[in-house]
């Protein structure tokens, strides 16, 4: 069974492709890919499989490169730090999530949903607010690299709110859902 036939426009732009060269790379028409992307036709299966075919293809090759995904510089914590430290950061950026580091390597992660579990489990605000990061945080945020298909980004971020983007061995950035759709 196919996706949806809207995701032909979602993954062509995503791609970065335009409808001419999707058309082209298919073996198709502009014109079905654009009867396609506007719910205009009824298309036949033999050229949708073609076209789902190439854009899986294409997924799986594509790479992601700093320019193509704008990933937000990485807001982070120690480890050691207290909870409220955590929580300020949150509210000053607008972010529900931060890695945890020890010195330079991400060991976990605190977010919103790691506190109100800790009020959901008995804990007082105030005696959360002065416990150590490392206390309540949780595993960390999966990482990738520059090389990452555009495909497991987005397979990751069905899972997590977030993933760290890292070049050389040192994480850089932190691609959201949000950072993702952009792309579209």
């Amino acid at each position: 069974m196919f996706p949806n036939l809207d995701e032909i426009s979602k993954k062509r732009k995503m791609l970065g492709l335009t409808q001419t060269e999707l058309a082209k790379l298919s073996g198709v028409s502009q014109s079905l890919i654009a009867k396609l992307e506007s719910g205009k036709i009824d298309p036949s299966y033999t050229k949708v499989k073609t076209i789902f075919d190439l854009i899986s293809k294409l997924e799986v090759t594509s790479k992601i490169k700093a320019d193509r995904i704008n990933y937000n510089k990485v807001v982070s914590v120690q480890e050691k730090e207290l909870v409220s430290e955590a929580v300020s950061l949150m509210k000053k950026h607008g972010y529900s999530q931060l890695p945890v580091f020890n010195k330079r390597q991400v060991v976990g992660t605190i977010s919103e949903k790691t506190i109100l579990n800790q009020i959901l489990a008995g804990n007082f605000l105030d005696q959360i607010s002065k416990l150590p990061i490392k206390e309540v945080m949780e595993d960390s945020l999966p990482q990738v690299n520059e090389d990452a298909p555009l495909s497991l980004i987005s397979s990751l971020l069905q899972v997590y709110p977030a993933v760290l983007f890292s070049t050389k061995g040192n994480v850089v950035g932190i691609i959201t859902k949000a950072d993702f759709l952009k792309l579209l």
